[in-house]
């Protein structure tokens, strides 16, 4: 069985081979000294509170944590953007066990600082039967301690792959989510974590099956 990091290691092998010259060393640099910051460390664990949230959905409607919570428990998927090859491929990964996610009654939600209608091409390319909510200038992955700022050195290789974050978010602003999963329990409190500083290095997502079926487990307890 081939798995999403299996995926996501074919990828990075492939864009080192053709990456422009530079580009690889210089997203390994920077990958680098985000993970020396220590960020990820401080970022939202299990056992803390979820921030509240209202986001507006692809099709511009409001979607409320609280109301998502009022039917179980809430995957969230932060992710950088459709730009993202890495992305899209736990994205598809995703879509492969959403069935079996909203089977143990949980709603799956991904999270991006893009518009809307990036956010309409992610889900029609991935093929995504779930949402995605525009979390605008990353306001609220900063809440969770997951938005970081680009160094400069790393700048012109995204405009030079035409990844302009100011004008895709619309905000003026260099600033990415570390790409991270969550699982917010019925009561608010987050019951599993992981951020991962390294975009090329994504957990499993059927890794979120023994966490969602004990807190089933414990609602019917």
């Amino acid at each position: 069985m081939t798995t999403l990091q299996d995926k996501l290691d074919a990828f990075k092998a492939q864009f080192k081979t053709q990456a422009p010259e530079g580009a690889f060393d210089a997203f390994a640099r920077s990958t680098q000294e985000l993970i020396d910051s220590g960020q990820a460390e401080r970022a939202l664990k299990a056992g803390d509170t979820a921030p509240d949230f209202v986001l507006t959905d692809s099709e511009s409607n409001d979607v409320a944590l609280n109301d998502l919570l009022a039917k179980g428990p809430v995957v969230l998927t932060f992710y950088r953007g459709v730009w993202c090859p890495y992305c899209n491929i736990e994205l598809q990964a995703l879509e492969e066990v959403a069935a079996d996610i909203r089977a143990r009654g949980a709603t799956l939600v991904a999270i991006s600082m893009q518009g809307a209608s990036d956010s309409r091409k992610s889900q029609r390319d991935n093929k995504l039967s779930f949402q995605i909510l525009t979390d605008k200038s990353g306001e609220l992955a900063n809440k969770f301690g997951i938005r970081w700022t680009l160094q400069d050195y790393v700048i012109p290789i995204h405009e030079g792959f035409g990844v302009e974050l100011p004008r895709i978010h619309d905000d003026g602003q260099w600033n990415l989510p570390m790409p991270a999963r969550y699982v917010v329990d019925t009561d608010g409190t987050v019951a599993y974590a992981e951020v991962n500083p390294d975009y090329t290095r994504r957990p499993e997502p059927s890794d979120l099956f023994p966490v969602l079926d004990k807190l089933n487990a414990s609602a019917a307890a």
